[in-house]
């Protein structure tokens, strides 16, 4: 059907909405407590869907569909383990976090280790979010450029120009609630954002369904026949080498996920501070399980619209249907085939889910940054009114870089024949990350005799061997071979390398003295 001028309108009128709406929702802003923590008062159901909806990019709407479409429902086993993960967070994290009134994750680091182990773990936080959301900012913008090129709009608009202006809307607009109105409005921003991509999805899902050659019983019975409905993969018939490799054999997605989740949801800012906003242990601790299981259900939604997708298509290789790749299958069907004004909700339900990742990072980024490197290091005494501005700008400065970022990595992928894998990069950097931070926090939690020393020395051990470790863009430059495990276990490995190390500083270091 195409894309109209009533969809355009769609667009813009919910990206005003959105400013509009994010600000007003916010209320006043007095102190870095309202503008970082909510005033820590946010109802748990609200944390819940900004949890949720900051895990979400516009490449969950559109990939998760071409993940069953193009293999089965095996994917879903990982958010199993996401689930225990997040259990395991509620449990022995959060209590650490909400009954020591911290305004970020790392402070526990600096109360068992000291400023500079504190400083240390904030700094390869940011570092890692500067990276990882300019490579998820820019790829925003990829199944927003497909959806354009299918319907021919901004035909006489290069790739690098539809790329850099979805950037700069999403950024700008995201900037000015966020700037404002603090993690007030973006949580519930996120909120409302998540009931339009999800919305959506779920409008796509009945569309679908009306459209199907076959009857529903039908499209069931052929998907059953060609094994798309296989939800666990044991890895029986796999050699060791082989089953520690397969991210999709259950054991290793299971064990996998729930330590991923473990660092992603236990260490990281992003998230941590949303659940420090509830002000209330219990609180927090609903929000967080229950998140770990509305995202699941949630990539079944997707996955169930990929296995649909592959019975409207008849199962049809993307080469035959006119697409590059099996990830533009969905984008496909919402240009061909979404009522006038539908197709603009959809890709404002695109902008949403960026919009929602964008604004997260931003809030955590800027309480991170006030709170463990500039005020630690300030001689002068903050009032409020200093605090607050001074943390508004910084919401400022990760903007500009943020955007700088994405602008980078869009030089990258477009210019030149060796372009890098941009979804891959970003998952990569994750990677190298989230175990020597994971690692971190478990030595203090579970080691009383390793001191700061200790804790220093297996950080940037764990950091630095998975350099060597992780297959990614990085390990073309280093010697040796990367070890061959999944992907889902790297933070495992590298959570382990910092405890041992750390331990075995101590122990070497008691033989010395």
């Amino acid at each position: 059907m195409g894309f109209t001028i009533i969809d355009a309108i769609v667009i813009i009128v919910y990206l005003i909405a959105v400013a509009v709406f994010g600000i007003w929702s916010a209320g006043t802003q007095k102190t870095t407590t309202d503008y970082f923590l909510g005033g820590r008062a946010m109802p748990w159901w609200a944390i819940l869907f900004s949890v949720v909806a900051t895990e979400t990019s516009t490449l969950t709407f559109i990939s998760i569909p071409a993940v069953a479409y193009g293999g089965n429902l095996t994917f879903l086993q990982l958010t199993f383990g996401y689930i225990i993960g997040r259990i395991i967070v509620a449990i022995w994290f959060l209590p650490a976090y909400v009954q020591g009134e911290l305004t970020t994750a790392y402070q526990y680091l600096e109360q068992r280790f000291g400023p500079g182990m504190r400083k240390a773990a904030s700094s390869t936080f940011i570092i890692t979010r500067l990276l990882a959301d300019g490579v998820r900012l820019f790829a925003t913008a990829i199944p927003l450029a497909i959806i354009f090129r299918f319907a021919g709009t901004f035909d006489e608009w290069s790739d690098a120009e539809v790329y850099l202006m979805a950037i700069t809307v999403i950024s700008v607009i995201t900037l000015i609630y966020t700037f404002l109105g603090g993690i007030k409005a973006v949580i519930w921003m996120d909120v409302v954002q998540m009931v339009v991509y999800i919305g959506g999805a779920l409008f796509a899902l009945v569309l679908l369904f009306g459209k199907l050659p076959v009857s529903i019983g039908e499209a069931f019975t052929l998907l059953g026949a060609e094994g798309k409905f296989t939800l666990f993969n044991w890895g029986g018939d796999l050699s060791w080498q082989a089953f520690l490799a397969d991210p999709y054999v259950f054991w290793v997605a299971l064990f996998g996920g729930a330590v991923f989740s473990i660092a992603s949801h236990g260490t990281d800012q992003l998230i941590v501070q949303r659940l420090l906003a509830t002000g209330n242990l219990r609180s927090s601790q609903k929000a967080l399980i229950w998140s770990g299981i509305v995202a699941s259900l949630q990539f079944g939604l997707f996955l169930f619209i990929g296995l649909i997708l592959y019975v409207f298509y008849g199962g049809a290789s993307p080469e035959s249907i006119g697409l590059a790749t099996t990830d533009e299958v969905f984008a496909r069907f919402i240009v061909d085939h979404m009522p006038v004004g539908m197709a603009g909700l959809i890709v404002a339900a695109l902008f949403a889910a960026a919009m929602s990742s964008l604004s997260s990072s931003l809030n955590a980024l800027a309480s991170s940054t006030t709170y463990d490197l500039i005020k630690p290091m300030s001689k002068a005494k903050w009032d409020d009114a200093k605090e607050l501005w001074v943390s508004r700008m910084v919401t400022i400065g990760w903007g500009v870089m943020l955007t700088g970022s994405a602008f980078l990595f869009t030089w990258l992928q477009l210019s030149g024949d060796d372009r890098p894998a941009i979804v891959e990069l970003g998952l990569g950097i994750a990677s190298y990350t989230y175990g020597g931070l994971l690692g971190i926090f478990l030595l203090g939690r579970i080691f009383q005799k390793p001191d700061r020393t200790d804790a220093m020395i297996g950080f940037f051990s764990g950091l630095i061997a998975l350099l060597f470790m992780v297959e990614g863009p990085l390990q073309q430059f280093l010697p040796g071979e990367p070890l061959t495990i999944a992907w889902p276990l790297y933070t495992f490995a590298g959570a382990t390398i910092v405890i041992l190390v750390a331990n075995t500083s101590y122990y070497i270091r008691s033989l010395i003295k």
